[in-house]
């Protein structure tokens, strides 16, 4: 099974990196059944124990900005024992950028038990949703001057 779940990773990202290299546009060259076939796939990969494969999908979902994603996402958000898992959810979520999950991220940042994941949090809703939000300071270095 485990052998499976790399493969299936593999493959999926393999396609959804091949689609979305085809132009800016994210669904550049896709179909509506290959996109519905893609996020599909990407689900199921969700559900693997797996870390990459699991994290792999999480990202390429918020990329795709596939709604069908949010409900998962937002429970692994919520419950996943892994930081990476949730820092990697918050974010597809505000890649997204449907006001349930970016509520769900908006709340991450007050009440997640890691103090790196509610940065993180605070850091994809300022960058991804609302600007200013958060209050983060972005420093422009000086340029030296030759």
């Amino acid at each position: 099974m485990n052998r499976f779940a790399k493969v299936l990773g593999l493959v999926v990202l393999l396609a959804a990196f091949s689609t979305l290299a085809a132009g800016e546009d994210r669904y550049a060259g896709m179909s509506e059944q290959k996109y519905a076939a893609a996020v599909e796939n990407l689900l199921v990969g969700l559900q693997s124990d797996n870390l990459g494969l699991k994290t792999g999908c999480a990202y390429m979902l918020g990329e795709l900005k596939a709604t069908r994603a949010i409900v998962p996402l937002m429970a692994i958000l919520r419950s996943d024992e892994r930081e990476c898992c949730r820092t990697v959810a918050a974010l597809a979520l505000c890649r997204i950028g449907e006001a349930r999950g970016v509520f769900a991220v908006k709340r991450a940042v007050t009440f997640d038990d890691s103090e790196g994941v509610r940065q993180k949090c605070a850091w994809f809703y300022e960058q991804y949703v609302a600007p200013g939000s958060f209050g983060f300071v972005t420093e422009t270095v000086p340029v030296a001057s030759r």
